[in-house]
């Protein structure tokens, strides 16, 4: 998330051109999020850069959500910093399964991507580094305070499992 945003549709009246601010600097953070649609729960860590590093502290928080004696599979996209090749501490409460390449629907994450997007993140100039913190900060906490939302953007009904 940043400066270098994505515009979205936005209600206006026929024949006029509503603004939409977009700045050109390049200012970003990253947001790294997961949820568990049946739990209605969420773990996120706002990080200033990808590295391998950075996602297996994300693993880490996402272990700590993980109900006690439960064990969650996390979905995982292509990304290069979901990678495992041995650079990832993955705790034992959890399991990796990647998913093939180009099959972003698989992914019930990519729905939370694009709410946030559309409705909390776009349409935005941030004056400063901390402001983009604080505003995807503020989204994600938002998000993970709303179990029924996160049910209905991240469910996959088809890829339910019940053990």
């Amino acid at each position: 998330m940043g400066q270098q945003g994505t515009l979205t549709y936005i209600w206006a009246e026929r024949g006029t051109r509503p603004p939409a601010p977009r700045d050109n600097r390049h200012h970003s953070i990253w947001l790294f999020g997961a949820v568990c649609p049946s739990r209605g729960t969420a773990a996120a860590l706002v990080l200033p850069q990808v590295s391998a590093e950075a996602m297996s502290l994300h693993l880490d928080e996402i272990s700590t959500q993980v109900a006690p004696g439960a064990h969650a599979v996390v979905v995982l996209d292509g990304a290069g910093w979901h990678q495992q090749g041995g650079r990832l501490n993955i705790p034992g409460n959890l399991t990796l399964l990647p998913l093939p390449p180009y099959a972003p629907e698989l992914n019930g994450a990519e729905s939370l991507w694009a709410y946030l997007r559309s409705n909390r993140l776009s349409h935005k100039v941030w004056d400063s580094h901390d402001a983009i913190l604080d505003d995807c900060s503020a989204a994600w906490r938002d998000l993970a305070a709303s179990p029924d939302r996160i049910r209905t953007l991240a469910s996959r009904e088809w890829a339910s499992v019940n053990a």
